[in-house]
Order: structure tokens, then C-alpha cells, then sequence
């Protein structure tokens, strides 16, 4: 035993110093996931506390992978988190695998490794978390369609989701008083941004129903419809308010409701993925798709059938808007 100790304690003393160095440049403090240090508006208490526990627990993830990378150990902490915010925490684990992978070319392929491994059953919220890495790091935006090739070829716009999500998130002022700003990316990038986009209106808002609606309108028309998808997604994941507010959303989207629940149904798919239904999102998908969660996520299953390649609409689009058709 005393041999094996030595062995192993060269590995160890190695092992710490990089992990202290990864925390030292990449770390991010959990006071950036308060709505205060946002300045997103206050929605309430409850809107508040669900919606910062989500922040919490995406950064949980992320340093949970700062710190072990392994995937059997990663995914032991990553569990640990309360069912329903579980995925939030793989989404983070994500970003920080991703941000790994490029600042250690020697030794890439642990996002890769995680999604076809450890983390299959999270997979949504993955390609979604990739794309927080794309945010923080120039050269993958500056290469975005690069970034995207090592994903799934059909849920690989989920990372530039994620990446409108991040901008929405740590710079929605920015979008806000500039939503011309969107129009720097091109093609359905810039579609697939603004769902993320939309899905950060909510935390922008405070999951305020009322408030919604003019800051959709403040953006280009064409991107409307990818909007209000991304604020059904977040209403119907991530929560925050009960069955009056999300019926108050519904009236609100107007001509939208059709994305909205195209939006909820790809919610309701993510958590039966995962494993992680939650209370909530049975009833905003009872509420915006007229279903129950289970059936909301059987119809983005029946719309993936015969789906055909990528051409000049990705295949990913296709899908969404035959979703879309099943609830006008």
C-alpha cells in the first residue's frame, strides 16, 4: 500500500496546482447570477429565488468541472443536484469542458467524451452549454461554423442558442438599446441566436408576462417568431410562476402562440431525456401546448421522423416548424 501511495502522490501534487490555476482563469463568482448584479427586472420572490437558483446551479456545474473533469466523477456531483434544477448543472459542466478542450489542445475531446458518454441523457442541455463556451472565447466566434462541426450535425444550433442566451445574459443592455446589434451574425445563425435570445428574456424580465412583449417588439420583426420559441422554452423549463402567469404569457405572445409551444414541447423533450420532469413543466405544457408534458415531447419525437438533410433550411428548422405547424 505504501508503494501504491507513492505512486500515486507525483499525479496529485501535479493534479492541484492546475486545478487552482483553471479556477484562477476561468472562475466565475455566483454573485453574477443574482438578479441584482444583472439589473434584470424583479418579477417577485418567487420569479427571484427559482431563477437565481438556476444561475447557482449552472455555475455549480461549471466549476464542478473545473475542479474534476473525470467523467464518473463529474457526473456523481452533477447528480447530487436537486432533480428538477439538474440540468441546468450539466449545461454548466458543459461550458466547462468546452473552455478545457481549448486551452488544452493535448488532451481535447472532453466535451465530445461527455456528450457520447456520461452525459447522453442531457444532451439538450449540452450543445446548449457549448455555446457559453463560444461566447467567452473570440476565436470560436470569430469561427463559429467550425465550433459548430465537432456537435451534432442536428442539434448543433442549440450551441448558438446557448450562445444567445450568454449575450442576452451578462449583456442584455447592450441588445436592448442596440437590437440591431443581432444582425452582426448571418444566415440561421442569427435565428438560432435569437432563440437564445428569448429564452433570456425571461430572466431579463423577471418571468414578467406583462413586460414581455415589448421587449420582443423592440427587435426586428423577422425574429419575433425565434424569440417568443425561446421564452416558451425558458417558461416552461426553467419556471419561476404559476398557471395564471403562464396563461397571461399565452395571451400575450398574440400570433406567437404556435412557437411558444414549439418552445414548451422541445422543454417538456429535454426533461423526459434527462429523467427530470418537473411539477412545472406539466403544466405550462398543459397550459401552451394544450398536452400534457409527456405528449408535448411525443410530438417533437413524431416530427423528427424522415427529417431531411440540411440544405438551404437546416434540418434543425424544419423540425421546429413542423412542431410549430402541430399546434396553429
Amino acid at each position: 500500500m505504501l508503494a501504491n501511495r507513492s505512486l500515486m502522490a507525483p499525479s496529485i501534487a501535479v493534479y492541484r496546482p492546475l486545478t487552482k490555476f483553471r479556477k484562477r482563469l476561468f472562475s466565475i463568482s455566483f454573485e453574477e447570477a443574482t438578479l441584482a448584479r444583472r439589473g434584470f427586472n424583479d418579477g417577485g420572490i418567487e420569479a427571484t429565488c427559482r431563477l437565481e437558483q438556476i444561475g447557482r446551479t449552472f455555475l455549480q456545474g461549471y466549476h464542478a468541472a473545473l475542479n474534476d473533469e473525470e467523467p464518473a466523477m463529474l457526473v456523481l456531483r452533477l447528480d447530487a443536484t436537486e432533480q428538477s434544477f439538474r440540468g441546468f448543472a450539466y449545461e454548466g459542466a458543459a461550458m466547462g469542458l468546452a473552455l478545457l478542450d481549448q486551452f488544452s489542445p493535448w488532451r481535447r475531446g472532453r466535451l465530445r467524451g461527455f456528450l457520447n458518454g456520461a452525459g447522453s441523457q442531457h444532451t439538450y442541455m449540452i450543445h446548449v452549454g457549448a455555446g457559453w463556451a463560444i461566447a467567452r472565447l473570440p476565436w470560436l466566434r470569430r469561427n463559429v461554423e467550425s465550433a459548430l462541426a465537432q456537435l451534432d450535425p442536428l442539434l448543433r444550433w442549440l450551441a448558438l442558442d446557448g450562445y444567445g442566451f450568454h449575450e442576452g445574459y451578462f449583456h442584455w443592455r447592450r441588445f436592448l438599446q442596440k437590437p440591431e446589434g443581432i444582425n452582426e451574425l448571418q444566415g440561421y445563425a442569427r435565428h438560432a441566436f435569437a432563440q437564445g435570445l428569448g429564452r433570456a428574456l425571461w430572466f431579463i424580465e423577471g418571468a414578467d408576462a406583462h413586460r414581455l412583449p415589448a421587449a420582443v417588439a423592440l427587435f426586428p420583426r423577422p425574429l419575433h417568431a425565434d424569440l417568443w420559441s425561446g421564452v416558451g422554452l425558458a417558461c416552461t423549463y426553467a419556471g419561476g410562476v404559476e398557471r395564471a402567469a403562464v396563461e397571461q404569457l399565452r395571451v400575450a405572445a398574440g400570433a406567437y402562440t404556435a412557437e411558444l409551444a414549439q418552445g414548451a414541447a422541445f422543454a417538456a423533450k429535454t426533461r423526459q431525456r434527462a429523467g427530470n420532469e418537473s411539477l412545472h413543466t406539466e403544466m405550462a405544457c398543459q397550459v401552451l401546448c394544450g398536452l400534457s408534458s409527456d405528449a408535448a415531447a411525443q410530438v417533437t419525437d413524431v416530427m423528427l421522423q424522415l427529417l431531411p438533410e440540411d440544405g438551404d433550411v437546416p434540418a434543425y428548422e424544419i423540425w421546429r416548424q413542423r412542431i410549430q405547424s402541430h399546434f396553429i
